[in-house]
């Protein structure tokens, strides 16, 4: 079964627009959890909304690969720390990148597809 990385903004337009996801393996990483649930102006009752969707998936914590493969991507490219966490975690889990971030998609390190194109 292929399995799927859920970037933060995909996790915000699915919630926002009501989204079904389509049965595959998702996993999420600890980086967009935590990028989810720092939000300074989340409400309570989103916070719990977000806590239930993100429970449905499976969470990623960064294992000693994935720290190693984000030190080899920020040595050989611009990405920022977390986006740079969130592409070895797809690589280091084997995973599609689900995300709409131009600059993600637009890399080469990791095999990307947009939420909407998901099937």
């Amino acid at each position: 079964m292929q399995r799927y990385l859920l970037d933060t903004n995909s996790i915000i337009y699915a919630l926002n627009n009501g989204y079904k996801f389509p049965k595959h393996h998702y996993l999420v990483s600890v980086i967009t959890e935590i990028e989810l649930l720092s939000y300074n102006k989340l409400s309570k009752e989103d916070e719990q909304i977000l806590r239930q969707a993100l429970s449905k998936f499976e969470n990623i914590n960064i294992s000693n690969s994935i720290k190693e493969e984000t030190i080899t991507i920020r040595k050989s490219s611009k990405i920022k720390l977390p986006d740079s966490l969130i592409i070895a975690t797809a690589i280091c889990k084997n995973a599609i990148l689900v995300t709409s971030d131009d600059q993600l998609v637009n890399s080469s390190l990791v095999k990307t597809i947009d939420l909407k194109d998901l099937k």
